[in-house]
């Protein structure tokens, strides 16, 4: 949680509350101030205000299972990335996915989802100021002018949607106060890091119209290099980081009660494609295991591109004090080249080139009123997406061996677009002073329509002239479309495949003050995950039905003392109908990437979340937050049959401590934390990459000038340099004496991604 001790001058100013919230990246809504400090004795706790059920409220009232770290904590733990933040949220997941640099991988209580291919609906949503954020590249932020990052865990359905049965994940930016404001911050560290920000405003007509501006060049050498590759003259580092951001806000107030505002952003991301790592010796050529767990071989281009841009827009009315009627719209583009070698050598053997192409429009109007004892927060929903793209396994060896062709690939291309609509209301009424209840629904009626193309070519196939030296497409030659709309049956399409779910998602929660500072809350919440169409088909099959958990939370939060705080859920779910992707049943072409999706399991998990603040002193702090998840499988039809919940472990703990130290030069904030997970699993069907339990400790020391112009801070992550998995591939067969023998492409492909070693940074910055 937000630092406590820091005194008015630092971060914990108390913010104007008619000022709005500046746009970074897509901004659609203003947001209140994040946090007032406790202005009578500063021994006691904080209020930490959220916005997580879409009004503003302090985090003590608000029945719901959320982290929120707010802007003083993230500078001083010289916390950067989006993914840095699953320290800090008991069961919570946030890690880059394989092969790149900016692909997110959630899962919040074991609900989520891996692959990121288009089609595949994530389980966890990801918000920027209340704007979806559909598709997973792209979704490992880089933090600039950031408020809070709020932590919802729990199904989300009814204020949030689909999408969300594992939680939220939201971005909130900082306001605007309306004052010119500039600053400047620059950081150098480990592997040649140097990064670059800066932000401000401008009132260009004084108390009536804004603009404010973000730019933001992070750049930073491979943790590890390319130690092999087929291209010469290439960029070699892995793990590097080549990125920048920038936007713009434009906010208008012609009135007390009117407010309009229009944002742009835009992200390109030129960081190299980012290369596994050897788990075993390549049997096809000389790729031994690395020496380093960051190094690799690879036979594609190393380079690799993510583009974001997007556009929002917002006005708000305040019709009276208690009724807000608010419109949000926005649009988002991404478009994203990827160069993906599964066999990580210097051999065509498994390489995966691929496209992703997304945009999507959304526009939600919302009606929300707060009275004494009454809120309501309801509105209406519209989402337009389009997610294409477009991958080639090459399968170049096995190609040459088996069928003496110049090479062999098995295209795979399509789109998957959704049109859905919704409508939702949540209503919480105090039936006495002490006892209150919320009930919430949300009706969501989704259609969508897909088409897949899927088939061998025998050479060495590539998304288009130029990626790299060897065969493109011919012109005229196309790939056999294999799902589409096929009503009579003769395997001629007359169009895409069309399917439309509709699904209606309610809450009910009661709530107790025993005492001022004491809250009890039950309730039931269900979420859901959009149907879909299997991105990988190879036959004309229907779309699957969606995913459906049923939550239970039972919780207390409680300001014990002044100083203490103890906030406690437990929850349980069962997660219904889950789309699983496993093989088909034709097993004896090993080149047709045999998948099938499908509806064909049931699981359920129960567990506690413990959240803990204890302000020793004026200048000490200790914050503890600790996560257990007991993973069940009730039904298990899928083919090979799950195991355990990817990517989760039984157990998650973060310990941390703070220390302020005033002094004629300014204010010291010493911070360090030591964080814990327990053994995963990386796959859900999969025993051969397991990641054992670890625990990671990181020391962060930052200034500020007595001016409070002048900041600095020195980073230390992740000291002790544990290597933990974060992604993989696993194709091997495992052999019955032990060992492996290859699997598809005829190689040892066991491959390892791996998050960040240990790295030391230093930031200065300077703001006016």
């Amino acid at each position: 949680m937000q630092h406590t001790l820091k005194h008015a001058r630092g971060f914990n100013k108390t913010l104007c509350a008619s000022a709005v919230a500046i746009a970074c990246f897509s901004a659609p809504m203003a947001t209140a101030q994040e946090q007032t400090a406790a202005v009578d004795n500063e021994k006691k706790l904080e209020r930490i205000e959220v916005t997580a059920r879409k009004t503003t409220e302090s985090l003590q009232e608000v029945p719901v299972a959320i982290t929120s770290i707010g802007a003083g904590e993230l500078s001083e733990k010289g916390i950067s990335v989006l993914t840095e933040i699953q320290q800090f949220s008991p069961n919570t997941t946030l890690q880059t996915s394989r092969g790149t640099n900016s692909t997110l991988t959630a899962f919040i209580r074991g609900l989520g989802q891996q692959d990121p291919l288009w089609g595949y609906e994530p389980g966890v949503g990801i918000y920027i100021d209340d704007v979806y954020m559909a598709r997973p590249q792209g979704a490992v932020l880089d933090l600039l002018d950031v408020q809070r990052i709020e932590v919802l865990r729990g199904p989300q359905g009814t204020l949030y949607g689909k999408n969300t049965i594992g939680g939220a994940v939201k971005y909130v930016t900082k306001e605007m106060s309306g004052d010119t404001q500039f600053t400047a911050e620059a950081t150098v560290g480990s592997y040649s890091q140097r990064d670059m920000k800066l932000t401000g405003q401008v009132p260009i007509i004084e108390d009536t119209v804004y603009l404010g501006f973000g730019y933001a060049n992070l750049n930073r050498d491979g943790f590890g290099q390319y130690l092999q590759s087929a291209l010469p003259d290439q960029d070699r580092e892995n793990y590097n980081k080549d990125l920048w951001a920038g936007r713009l806000t434009l906010e208008i107030r012609p009135s007390d009660d009117l407010f309009f505002r229009l944002g742009w952003d835009k992200t390109e991301d030129d960081s190299n494609a980012k290369g596994g790592y050897r788990l075993l010796p390549s049997v096809l050529t000389d790729a031994p295991v690395p020496d380093s767990k960051y190094d690799s071989y690879t036979s594609l281009p190393t380079w690799n591109k993510v583009e974001l841009e997007g556009y929002s827009w917002l006005a708000q009315y305040n019709m009276t004090d208690a009724l807000e009627l608010k419109y949000i719209g926005s649009h988002r583009e991404s478009y994203s080249p990827t160069n993906i070698d599964f066999d990580n050598t210097a051999l065509d053997i498994f390489d995966v080139p691929a496209e992703y192409d997304d945009s999507n429009d959304t526009h939600e109007l919302q009606v929300n009123y707060v009275d004494t004892d009454f809120t309501l927060v309801s509105g209406l929903y519209y989402y337009d997406g389009e997610s294409c793209g477009n991958f080639d396994a090459i399968l170049g060896v096995l190609g040459r061996a088996a069928f003496g062709t110049p090479g062999l690939t098995r295209e795979v291309s399509g789109c998957n677009n959704s049109e859905s609509w919704a409508a939702y209301a949540q209503v919480s009424y105090d039936i006495t002073e002490q006892l209150s209840v919320s009930v919430g629904a949300r009706y969501t009626d989704e259609e969508k329509t897909a088409n897949v193309n899927n088939g061998l070519v025998f050479y060495n196939l590539y998304p288009y002239s130029g990626w790299i030296d060897g065969f493109v497409r011919p012109e005229g030659e196309l790939v056999p479309q294999v799902l589409g709309n096929d009503p009579d049956g003769d395997g001629v399409f007359d169009g895409p495949a069309v399917e439309s779910w509709s699904q209606f998602t309610p809450r009910v929660g009661v709530e107790y003050m025993m005492s001022r500072d004491t809250m009890f809350f039950a309730s039931y919440a269900q979420g859901f995950k959009s149907g879909t169409f299997n991105p990988r088909a190879t036959t004309n099959e229907p779309g699957v039905e969606p995913e459906i958990v049923d939550s239970y939370e039972l919780g207390v939060k409680s300001d014990l003392t002044d100083s203490l705080r103890m906030n406690v859920t437990l929850f349980s779910y069962d997660h219904n109908d889950r789309q699983y992707i496993g093989i088909g049943s034709d097993l004896s072409d090993p080149t047709a990437l045999n998948q099938r999706l499908r509806n064909a399991a049931r699981t359920a998990a129960k567990g506690a979340e413990i959240e803990m603040t204890y302000v020793a002193s004026d200048n000490l702090q200790f914050d503890v937050a600790y996560g257990y998840l007991d993973f069940e499988i009730k039904e298990n039809n899928a083919v090979p049959p799950i195991i355990a919940a990817a990517s989760t472990p039984e157990n998650t703990l973060n310990v941390s401590a703070s220390y302020l130290f005033e002094s004629d030069i300014g204010d010291f904030i010493f911070n360090a934390n030591y964080y814990y997970r327990d053994d995963y699993f990386l796959f859900e069907t999969s025993d051969l990459i397991q990641q054992d339990a670890y625990g990671m400790v990181n020391l962060s020391v930052t200034w500020e000038s007595q001016d409070g112009n002048w900041y600095g801070g020195i980073h230390a992550k992740n000291l002790t340099d544990e290597e933990y998995l974060v992604g993989g591939y696993d194709f091997v067969v495992p052999l019955e004496g032990g060992g492996f023998g290859p699997g598809l492409g005829g190689d040892t492909t066991l491959i390892g991604y791996y998050g960040d070693p240990r790295t030391v940074h230093l930031t200065v910055g300077y703001r006016f």
